[in-house]
């Protein structure tokens, strides 16, 4: 896509982060010139100076020998404080090569992944922030495999500021000439103690553009006809701080005239049925727009299903039924193409499993958020209302009673406010429940008593300091097999923190029930934040659970281009922000299972039942389902469930007597609208 192109260009040229895997170098302090060291006049061990590829810079390279531990190390001269460190290489391998960087021979070293370059002569750059000593240092890279290093040719240091304060919000953001791809928006300049260097306009959370720190209006031209809009914009200093966002503008772009219907979609079939559902995906449509809106599914003559991916699940249906299906396509305009083929299946005759059909509707609620049922078999479950900072009581009849509020909980006017929740492994006799809210400062989590029906009416911090801001807040709480609790942490808008292993963002933490960090944590020994680290390289994850294997599935928003399913290892990293998915510089980093657009998912909570996987699609409006396989190691082809039916789809809970409870949020994307109760929460059932 050209707006994912023109995002991933600027980035590159313009992001300075807290830790970067990118491969441009990172915007020059304006406290210290950058200095290099060559690395054939460092200490070696187990390596040698060569000159036998060209591109080097100075006399030669580092060769390093292929064992673990060989190093170069470099003497350095630098002020006390953070400092940019990059390494030009070259990696003529396809196996990436990690290396280990210390400071004066200090515990907790940064690893960074060094991927092939394609060649021995092509010379690439990563860069990572290491914190230095005034006057002498001592920086190794050590190799971390029996691979060893790649090619070293020079170091360049380039200290910087420690500035931690982030701008100001930008002012006044209003909207002009409004097209049927394009809009003009124009704000009043954010403030900073040391400067401004770019701004992002965001939609949702995704960047549509990036400029520089003195432009003050901007032309987005990649907008869709007849699109409903809502854009805000947020600034960033050199040292990679986000101001929260700025006053968001609502609009709907015209109707571009266009009267030409798509194409028909082709090539309708059945991917698979059960007693009661039928799995159908088709060939996708063209239309002279360049993009489709949507597709609408019919059952006979009946509107059945609504998405914006190529693939549906049709439910409620009755076994050793015969059923006929087509499907149209919509542009932005509303012009519906011709039927397509149509395809006739007839439902299996026993229940196969795996795809749950609606069973009732349980309750009308705001937006509810995240749902925990309590251990009293009375089938009632807590609430989160994430805009009016509320918890219910919903019974299994769908019966709601307002418990309170969490103090001290506020909006973002996006994604933020009263989020995740999960009930204490000993709340029988412990009686906490842990809330996952959106306070003055921070994101945080808490943990409140509720006792004899009634929710306490203080709450007790666990942990805190995890940057909010309007979007990219994560939220998701869940307590392990292992009793221990892991928190799905968004990026907070600010990219860098999300391989900054000090920062609490971008990543999902583990943490004892009291709120210290488990001693078995993977950087534990590093000490601070890091602590609290049990896997990396994330953008917003939402959803989490175990499998029969007590694998950890976690779900991810992406950027532009691709959401994920991963299957989180200990110590993992994900590759936000070098890698999307499978897309970008991924080398080194673990592999998502399953990615889909992001028009098609925006995946949020996650349950598992049986070794099914449910997700469910706030963007794409519909659940998803999947089986992992035999061997634990990934998942079957997801099919789509509900598509269009309740729209915006938030949690998906398992109940205790076997069933689902599934919540919608629509209307939340500016901080909802908590005086009306527009969305629900419904049960489904396995035939």
């Amino acid at each position: 896509m050209t707006r994912r192109s023109l995002r991933r260009a600027l980035l590159s040229a313009l992001t300075a982060v807290a830790v970067t895997l990118a491969l441009a170098p990172l915007i020059p302090s304006a406290t210290a010139a950058p200095t290099d060291y060559q690395a054939e006049d460092a200490t070696i061990s187990q390596g040698v100076v060569e000159s036998n590829h060209a591109g080097f810079t100075g006399r030669g390279f580092v060769n390093y020998n292929n064992v673990v531990g060989s190093y170069v190390e470099w003497t350095v001269t630098a002020p006390a404080g953070p400092a940019d460190v990059t390494l030009r290489y070259a990696n003529g391998t396809t196996a990436a090569r990690p290396l280990d960087f210390t400071v004066n021979g200090v515990a907790g070293a940064v690893g960074i992944t060094f991927p092939g370059t394609g060649a021995w002569s092509t010379w690439a750059s990563k860069t990572v922030r290491l914190t230095l000593a005034a006057g002498t240092n001592k920086i190794r890279a050590r190799a971390a495999t029996a691979d060893g290093g790649p090619n070293a040719d020079v170091l360049t240091v380039n200290p910087t500021s420690d500035d931690t304060q982030p701008p100001s919000a930008p002012g006044n953001l209003a909207v002009s000439n409004i097209k049927s791809n394009a809009a003009t928006f124009t704000w009043t300049a954010a403030a900073d103690n040391v400067g401004v260097v770019r701004y992002e306009i965001n939609r949702g959370g995704n960047v549509l553009k990036v400029v520089d720190g003195s432009t003050l209006t901007a032309t987005v031209d990649t907008l869709t006809a007849n699109t409903a809009y809502d854009i805000s914009v947020g600034a960033f200093d050199a040292a990679g701080n986000a101001s929260q966002q700025s006053n968001v503008v609502a609009f709907t772009t015209p109707p571009s005239g266009d009267t030409q219907p798509p194409t028909a979609p082709g090539n309708l079939r059945s991917t698979g049925t059960s007693s009661n559902s039928v799995s159908l995906a088709w060939n996708a449509s063209a239309d002279n727009s360049g993009s489709i809106a949507g597709y609408d599914v019919y059952q006979g003559a009946t509107k059945v299903s609504t998405t914006n991916s190529l693939t549906a699940t049709i439910t409620n249906l009755m076994p050793s039924t015969q059923y006929t299906f087509t499907v149209k396509a919509r542009d932005p305009d509303g012009n519906a193409s011709a039927a397509s083929n149509a395809v006739t299946v007839r439902t299996a005759g026993t229940g196969t499993g795996g795809i749950p059909a609606y069973d009732r509707d349980i309750a009308k609620v705001d937006l509810g958020w995240s749902v925990a049922f309590l251990p009293d078999n009375s089938g009632s479950a807590l609430v989160t209302e994430r805009d009016r900072f509320e918890v219910l009581l919903v019974t299994a009849t769908g019966q709601k009673t307002t418990l309170g509020k969490v103090p001290g909980t506020v909006t973002t006017t996006g994604e933020g406010g009263l989020l995740g929740l999960a009930l204490s492994p000993t709340f029988s006799t412990d009686r906490w429940v842990y809330f996952y809210q959106t306070a003055a400062n921070d994101n945080r989590i808490v943990r409140m008593k509720y006792e004899n029906g009634a929710l306490g009416t203080t709450a007790e911090p666990v942990l805190t300091g995890l940057a909010k801001n309007r979007f990219h807040n994560g939220g998701r709480l869940r307590f392990g097999p292992d009793g221990k609790l892991y928190a799905g942490v968004g990026d907070g808008q600010n990219s860098g923190n999300s391989q900054n292993r000090n920062s609490l963002n971008g990543k999902i933490l583990r943490i004892n029930p009291d709120g210290t960090p488990p001693s078995d944590n993977p950087f534990f020994s590093t000490g601070g934040n890091a602590r609290y680290v049990w896997g990396l390289g994330f953008r917003n994850p939402q959803g989490l659970a175990w499998d029969s294997r007590g694998q950890l599935w976690a779900s991810e928003f992406g950027d532009n281009s691709q959401d994920e399913l991963n299957l989180v290892q200990k110590g993992g990293n994900y590759g936000w922000p070098a890698c999307e998915g499978t897309i970008g510089d991924c080398g080194g980093y673990i592999a998502p299972k399953r990615t889909w657009s992001t028009a098609q998912a925006g995946p949020s909570g996650v349950e598992i039942v049986n070794d099914w996987i449910y997700i469910a699609g706030v963007t794409g409006s519909q659940l998803w389902v999947t089986q992992i396989n035999s061997t634990g190691t990934g998942v079957g082809t997801p099919q789509a469930v509900f598509s269009g039916r309740w729209g915006r789809l938030r949690s998906i809970t398992k109940t205790p007597d076997g069933a689902l409870w599934l919540t919608s949020t629509n209307n939340d994307k500016n901080g909802g609208t908590p005086t009306v109760l527009d969305n629900v929460i419904v049960r489904l059932k396995f035939p």
